[in-house]
């Protein structure tokens, strides 16, 4: 593996990028975009936020009221007409990407740092 990105300051990293628990609300296929990705709507307390995530390894009903971890200060990426406002975070796995998440329960929108 392998590490190959420079040390950065801690302090500017937090500053620079927000990540959130957030429970996902709803999910659709979404045939329209090049890769295998679904629409998600998740939500972080008191707004929910849209992503276009590569979670299909999970089935559709796996996914809803799971806790993701997601970066919410991105700005929005158009994605086949899609308005992808957060990026909910994952790791390669043999059968797809896996998405990260909290070890147990916490308040949605809870700042990860």
């Amino acid at each position: 593996m392998g590490i190959d990105e420079p040390d950065i300051d801690p302090e500017r990293f937090l500053d620079d990028v927000e990540m959130r628990i957030g429970e996902i609300v709803a999910v659709e296929e979404f045939p329209e975009a090049r890769k295998d990705v679904y629409k998600l709507d998740v939500e972080f307390g008191d707004e929910t936020l849209q992503s276009a995530a590569g979670l299909t390894m999970y089935e559709r009903e796996e996914l809803l009221g799971r806790q993701v971890v997601a970066v919410v200060n991105l700005g929005t990426v158009s994605i086949a007409g899609f308005e992808s406002q957060c990026l909910v975070t994952g790791v390669d796995g043999d059968e797809g990407v896996i998405h990260l998440q909290p070890e147990r329960p916490v308040e949605n929108g809870t700042r990860v740092y």
